[in-house]
């Protein structure tokens, strides 16, 4: 679990009271009986609640302020709903459903959209797995979570890449210390007839007038559409150094176009 600072814009943490756990019963009782000043006196007692509960989540992936916001709407339906006569307290009902709608909240705002059904279905599976590490000490086998969700194994591997995060094209994957190969570089290009013919009369004078092995790696990554791994693995080279052609090989053709 992370235990970094979570900072909220406009909100100074220090400042935020923390009620003792007399204080919240006397304000309980002053809501439930229809004070809705006490209500609002609960939240603001119970804040850091929510502040503790978003150390969990990556705030370099996350937008604390959008999810403080939400674990804020968590802690209000805990206090809503919460009842004196069970003799819990708090924190103990809250924290459930905070985190409920924070995930809720990030498993319905993710760059891709999937189905309710396969992200419920993932979500099902991870919990069974976490239950049954916790049971068992191992982790439970494709057969053990199909017999148990009564679905066929292969939906197991579709549902949990359901929830994986999309990948930038532009996200570098190697560095040899000086050139970076990022996911672009790893995806042929199938694209056809879709160059500005005036555009390829130029590129085809200047490839003329490059280095062959520049030249044959441009017409491989760019005509063929190879990646640079497969021109690497044909030239007997490594990738680093088919990325070093090619940004040379561009940086000429540039030159000789303009």
């Amino acid at each position: 679990m992370s235990k970094y600072k979570v900072d909220i814009t406009n909100l100074n943490t220090n400042d935020i009271k923390v009620l003792k756990q007399s204080e919240m019963i006397e304000l309980f009782k002053r809501y439930q009986a229809g004070d809705e000043s006490a209500k609002e006196e609960l939240i603001l007692g119970n804040l850091k609640l929510v502040l503790s509960i978003l150390k969990r989540f990556n705030k370099e992936k996350y937008n604390m302020d959008d999810l403080f916001q939400v674990g804020v709407i968590g802690l209000t339906k805990a206090i809503d709903n919460f009842d004196l006569s069970y003799d819990l307290k708090l924190s103990t009902y809250a924290c459930p459903l905070i985190i409920g709608e924070v995930k809720r909240y990030i498993r319905d705002n993710t760059p891709i959209r999937v189905s309710r059904s396969i992200k419920d279905l993932a979500y099902s599976i991870i919990k069974y797995k976490e239950d049954y590490v916790k049971t068992y000490g191992v982790e439970p086998t494709n057969q053990n979570i199909a017999e148990a969700l009564d679905i066929p194994e292969y939906q197991i591997h579709y549902a949990l890449e359901s929830q994986r995060e999309p990948m930038s094209i532009f996200e570098p994957i190697y560095n040899d210390g000086g050139d970076t190969i990022y996911l672009q570089d790893q995806i042929a290009d199938k694209k056809e007839n879709n160059q500005d013919k005036d555009m390829l009369i130029s590129l085809r004078k200047a490839l003329n007038k490059i280095k062959e092995r520049e030249r044959n790696v441009l017409i491989s990554r760019f005509i063929i559409g190879k990646t640079q791994m497969e021109i690497a693995e044909s030239l007997g080279i490594s990738q680093a150094q088919v990325s070093r052609i090619e940004k040379n090989a561009i940086s000429n053709v540039r030159r000789l176009i303009k």
